[in-house]
C-alpha cells in the first residue's frame, strides 16, 4: 500500500477524434478540484494540443496524492482514453517506465528528455505547476 501523500501524475492522451471525450473528463476533474470534492486532487493541467516533453501525443496532466487513486482510477479506466499513471520519485526514467501503469494502449515515450536519476524536476513543481510550465519535462 502506498503512503497516502505519495505524489502521482496521470497523463491523459487524446487525438482530434477523442478530444471531446478528453475535454469532458478535463472539465469533470477541474470541477472536482474547484469544488474540493477530492481533497488529494491537486492540479488539473491545461490541455496541450501537441506532444510535449516525452509525450508523443496531445495530453493533459493531473497531479494528485496516492490517497486519490481509489477515486480517480475508475474515472481514468472508464474514459476510453490512453492514460499514463506514474508516481513521482527521484528517478524520472523509472517513473515513466518500470513504475508506470498504462490504461489503454501504451505509447512510445521519448525517454531521452527525462531528468537523470536524482534530479527529477517534477518533484519540485508537484502541486504548484502544470506540465509544460516551468522546469522539467514530465
Amino acid at each position: 500500500m502506498k503512503p497516502p501523500t505519495d505524489p502521482y501524475h496521470a497523463h491523459i492522451y487524446f487525438d482530434a477524434d477523442s478530444r471531446p471525450v478528453a475535454l469532458g473528463l478535463h472539465q469533470e476533474l477541474a470541477e472536482m478540484l474547484a469544488q474540493g470534492r477530492l481533497a488529494d486532487l491537486l492540479l488539473v493541467g491545461k490541455m496541450h494540443d501537441r506532444g510535449i516533453g516525452p509525450h508523443p501525443k496531445p495530453q493533459f496532466e493531473v497531479q494528485f496524492h496516492a490517497a486519490a487513486l481509489p477515486s480517480l482510477l475508475p474515472l481514468l479506466q472508464d474514459c476510453g482514453l490512453t492514460v499514463l499513471l506514474h508516481p513521482l520519485s527521484d528517478d524520472d526514467l523509472a517513473d515513466h517506465t518500470t513504475l508506470a501503469q498504462w490504461i489503454g494502449e501504451p505509447l512510445l515515450l521519448d525517454l531521452s528528455v527525462l531528468d537523470p536519476p536524482g534530479h527529477n524536476q517534477g518533484l519540485a513543481r508537484f502541486g504548484q505547476l502544470q506540465f509544460g510550465a516551468g522546469a522539467g519535462h514530465r
